[in-house]
């Protein structure tokens, strides 16, 4: 399936980005310089056409009852500025896929444990090598399919970040480590957490798991405390014992 956005005038091609509405979900986009990078969803099944200097077209292969929508194209050009287009994605003849990709497995590259109620900070910090382009921080909730949750990345030299969560504070540094800023934790906040890095080595990932405690939770240090002043207590009693014992005696 050929979505089609070719850009009506002549001039410089700066960017192209898609993105699906009404929730703006990063698909793809395209950069003169720092090639190409997709969001896990489409990686693999979307492909640049690019046949004319001002073809901002993608291929979509595979497509599914998931990829049904309505999809904005946003050419960037010097020196007459954007130009955008949207694209219906029909309805299709096969049926729904049944596989959910909830059931991925997968292993985490850090696990966090927050309790309910409290603050806590996802960092997705990656020894990645070369330059860094772009991050894109997605969220997979116990049982359900990736979301893309929030999007770091240059733009002409400006670090530009993108929320498309509702659920707390997307930072992105210079270096473009991404993190996620969590105020009032629920338990729905528990699942895994990626960071899908596009540099110049290639796309590279990591992912945290975050586990959701109850308030009030077992706690290491409140639980050592508890055997520190036990045992003093007892050392106490023990004292107050034997200093009884030997006034009794005298």
């Amino acid at each position: 399936m050929v979505l089609n956005c070719v850009c009506p005038w002549s001039g410089n091609l700066s960017m192209v980005s898609w993105t699906k509405v009404p929730e703006k979900y990063p698909v793809a986009v395209f950069h003169p310089e720092y090639g190409v990078t997709f969001s896990h969803h489409y990686r693999e099944r979307i492909e640049f056409l690019r046949t004319t200097p001002m073809d901002g077209s993608i291929s979509m292969r595979n497509v599914t009852h998931q990829d049904i929508g309505v999809y904005h194209c946003s050419v960037q050009t010097f020196p007459r500025g954007p130009w955008t287009k949207d694209v219906q994605v029909e309805d299709l003849d096969e049926p729904p896929d049944e596989e959910s990709e909830g059931s991925e497995a997968m292993e985490p590259y850090a696990e966090q444990v927050a309790e309910s109620g409290n603050n806590a900070t996802i960092r997705c910090d990656h020894q990645h090598s070369g330059t860094v382009h772009q991050v894109i921080l997605e969220m997979m909730p116990h049982g359900q399919p990736w979301g893309i949750i929030g999007v770091c990345k240059k733009v002409d030299g400006r670090l530009v970040s993108e929320d498309y969560g509702d659920r707390g504070t997307i930072g992105c540094a210079d270096s473009l480590d991404a993190s996620l800023h969590l105020t009032g934790v629920v338990r729905e906040d528990g699942g895994f957490y990626r960071c899908s890095f596009s540099t110049d080595a290639g796309l590279l990932t990591t992912t945290v798991l975050l586990t959701v405690s109850p308030p009030g939770g077992f706690s290491l240090t409140v639980y050592m405390m508890y055997i520190y002043i036990g045992a003093g207590a007892s050392g106490l009693l023990l004292l107050i014992a034997i200093i009884a014992v030997a006034v009794k005696h005298r």
